[in-house]
C-alpha cells in the first residue's frame, strides 16, 4: 500500500503526516463514517501570506484600510468554519498559486484573484446554491470595498462558471478560474487522499451507501468529460494524473 511504500528509516514530519492521510482515507471508506482526525488547520505563516496576498491585491485601488482589513477577516472567519474541512483558506491559497502561474493567460487578473478569494464564500454541503450565494455575498463586499462595478460584474460572472464548471472557450479567465479549482484533482496520491477525506468529512451527514453513488457519479462526470482542464498548462501537468486519481477513487468507493 502506498503508505507502507512510503515509510522508511528518515522518513520526514510532513511525509508521515501524508502517510497518515492516506491510512484514514483507506479506513473511512471501509468502516467507519465517522472521521476520527481533524481538519488540518491553517498555518501563521500561511495566513500571513494570504494577507500580504489580499493586501497586494487591493492595493491599485486605494480603498480604506479599515473596510479592507474587516471584509479581510470576515473571509477568514468563513473560510475558518468548523463544518469546513476542504473548502477552507487553504484551498484559498492554492488557488491563488495556481491562477498565478496563469496570470499570462487572464485578461482581467484582479477581477480572477477577487473570484478565487470570495467563489466558496458561503458553502454548505447542504445546500445546492453555494454559488449563488457566494456571488451575491460578493457583490455586498466588494460594494463595500467601492470596488469599480466593471470588476464586480464580472467576479460575479467568474463566481458562478464554479457552480457547472464549464467555460466558454473564449472566456480564458473562467477557464483559468476553472482550473486552478479542479488542480486538486491532479495532486499526488496521498495529498489526493487527503483531499478525498477532507469532502467525506463535509459531507459525514450523508450516508455512507448514498455517499459513494453520488461521489462516484461526481468523478464519473469529471472522467466522461474529453478534458478536464482548459488551458494547455494544466491539461499538460495534471490532465493524466487527475484521471488517474478519480478511476482509483471510484474503485475504492466500489468496494
Amino acid at each position: 500500500m502506498v503508505w507502507e511504500r512510503s515509510l522508511s528509516y528518515g522518513t520526514s514530519i510532513r511525509e508521515l503526516e501524508r502517510c497518515v492521510d492516506a491510512i484514514a482515507f483507506y479506513l473511512n471508506y471501509r468502516y467507519s463514517p465517522l472521521f476520527f482526525f481533524a481538519p488540518m488547520k491553517q498555518s501563521k505563516g500561511s495566513l500571513e501570506t494570504l494577507k500580504s496576498n489580499w493586501e497586494s491585491l487591493l492595493q491599485p485601488f486605494q480603498l480604506d484600510p479599515r473596510v479592507t482589513q474587516r471584509v479581510f477577516l470576515d473571509l477568514v472567519t468563513a473560510y475558518s468554519s468548523a463544518a469546513r474541512f476542504y473548502h477552507t483558506l487553504e484551498h484559498i491559497q492554492h488557488i491563488l498559486e495556481i491562477i498565478n502561474e496563469l496570470r499570462l493567460l487572464a485578461t482581467n487578473f484582479p477581477a480572477l484573484q477577487l473570484a478565487a478569494w470570495f467563489h466558496d464564500a458561503i458553502y454548505d454541503s447542504r445546500a445546492n446554491d453555494n454559488e449563488e450565494k457566494s456571488a451575491d455575498y460578493t457583490v455586498v463586499a466588494l460594494n463595500q470595498l467601492e470596488i469599480p462595478i466593471v470588476i464586480i460584474d464580472r467576479v460575479k460572472l467568474l463566481i458562478l462558471t464554479t457552480k457547472t464548471h464549464q467555460a466558454l472557450t473564449t472566456d480564458l479567465d473562467s477557464q483559468i478560474l476553472l482550473d486552478a479549482d479542479l488542480a486538486i484533482l491532479g495532486a499526488d496520491e496521498l495529498d489526493y487522499h487527503a483531499y478525498a477525506r477532507a469532502i467525506r468529512q463535509e459531507y459525514s451527514w450523508v450516508p455512507d451507501k448514498l455517499y459513494q453513488l453520488r461521489r462516484k457519479q461526481l468523478l464519473h462526470n469529471f472522467l466522461n468529460r474529453e478534458k478536464i482542464y482548459f488551458t494547455n498548462h494544466l491539461f499538460n501537468k495534471l490532465e493524466a494524473r487527475a484521471r488517474r486519481n478519480l478511476q482509483e477513487e471510484i474503485a475504492v468507493l466500489s468496494e
